[in-house]
């Protein structure tokens, strides 16, 4: 007991200001929905933002909820009435659970905030960059809440990304703006897109740097602490708060790193996360991380909200190629190079896969490529089953008799 309390993860203060963000971010979607005062847009979390706050809208992230469920592990208990429905078991537990929330009116923003409900859209705007699965989720509330759908279908399995597919996103995305623009009552601005732009490529830039801080040794922080501080770059990019708290938050990892501060306390081995967080045991895998002087420095995942290539002199085609860049929408040999990439830097001493159950658009592991970068790289790999919210699908003691035994092979090296 002694030594787990040795290895508590260090708070960061930064932290603070997050839950402000974050606080203030759903506090003024609720007032909207309840007075009619701004435009509300449902956007999956790789969507064009950028488009929708320089409209004027404020922007909604069902998936942000959906990993809130997950994390207060609402989600196990509301999946099966979005089964009742005709959800497959099978199919994205961000959505079923999330549906399942709506059928049952039960949020975790009533706990955290005091508010009863999700505000209601009035336009839902997906991009299938991420998968099939976010049309399909927004699709079900665009038939209940009888409110218009919209979105861009971006190429996948992408290797070598061509012209005609940036221009294709940049035209779907231009394309978009009648129907904003009648649902707003608002003309487009292209100003005001074009600061949007410009204030979502900062929050990138900062975010990456935030990310990249981890390849110091000891790291500042690690990857469970970088799922909970990417908030911003999720719900706020496009806005100067997001942009002044990474500020922030980067100059506090800087001095940690000037100062010699690990995030886990005799940092001995390193490892790389690939896949999806599985919210609902993010602290106790911190905690056994921590315990067994392992940090996890680096991912995939925190990576997908970096948008750098973002552009406000060409803020149509600088979107079309951030949205077609993506890790989650390339080719197996694109995703091989970017690890291999992310261990030079990293300097990492194994890969953890995450198999979930529910989201194969994000596991990696099933064609083979953990054995071939263990060949490449020389390093061992471990894949755990289990999933983003369905904690059904995970079995907390394989998983963590499985990690031991990973990390008594790196001790073994």
């Amino acid at each position: 007991m002694s030594e787990e309390k040795k290895t508590t993860r260090k708070e960061i203060k930064a932290g603070k200001v997050l839950k402000k963000i974050m606080a203030d971010h759903f506090y003024e979607l609720d007032e909207a929905a309840r007075t009619g005062s701004k435009k509300i847009a449902w956007c999956t979390s790789v969507g064009p933002a950028e488009l929708l706050r320089g409209m004027g809208f404020l922007v909604y992230y069902p998936e942000n909820h959906g990993a809130m469920l997950g994390a207060t592990r609402m989600a196990t208990e509301l999946i099966p009435y979005a089964n009742a429905v005709g959800y497959s078991p099978d199919i994205c537990s961000y959505l079923t659970s999330d549906v399942g929330s709506y059928l049952q009116k039960k949020t975790p923003l009533t706990r955290a905030y005091n508010i009863e409900s999700v505000p209601r859209p009035d336009v839902l705007v997906f991009n299938t960059n991420q998968c099939r699965d976010v049309q399909d989720w927004f699709a079900w509330y665009a038939r209940e809440l009888n409110v218009p759908l919209i979105g861009i279908h971006t190429h996948r399995d992408i290797g070598q990304i061509r012209e005609y597919q940036i221009q294709d996103i940049a035209k779907q995305t231009e394309d978009l703006i009648p129907a904003l623009e009648e649902i707003s009552g608002e003309k487009f601005d292209m100003d005001r897109f074009k600061e949007a732009v410009a204030l979502s490529r900062r929050t990138s830039e900062l975010w990456r740097e935030c990310l990249e801080a981890a390849a110091a040794i000891p790291s500042p922080w690690t990857f469970f602490d970088a799922t909970i501080h990417m908030g911003p770059a999720v719900v706020a990019r496009g806005t100067k708060e997001a942009v002044d708290y990474y500020e922030l938050l980067l100059a506090e990892l800087q001095e940690r790193i000037r100062s010699g501060i690990a995030a886990v306390d005799g940092e001995r081995h390193r490892i790389y996360w690939e896949g999806m967080p599985i919210w609902g045991k993010l602290r106790a895998l911190s905690e056994q991380f921590a315990s067994l002087k392992t940090c996890v420095v680096a991912s995939t995942y925190c990576n997908s909200w970096i948008f750098d290539q973002l552009d406000p002199e060409e803020p149509f085609e600088s979107m079309g190629r951030a949205y077609t860049e993506l890790f989650i929408v390339r080719d197996e040999p694109y995703k091989e190079q970017y690890i291999k990439d992310c261990y030079e830097r990293f300097r990492f001493d194994g890969i953890l896969f995450h198999d979930a159950k529910t989201c194969p658009n994000n596991s990696n592991n099933r064609y083979g490529m953990p054995e071939r970068l263990s060949e490449k790289l020389g390093i061992p790999v471990l894949t755990i089953n289990g999933d983003l919210n369905d904690l059904r699908c995970y079995s907390e003691e394989q998983a963590k008799t499985n990690i031991e035994a990973f990390i008594e092979q790196l001790d073994e090296r």
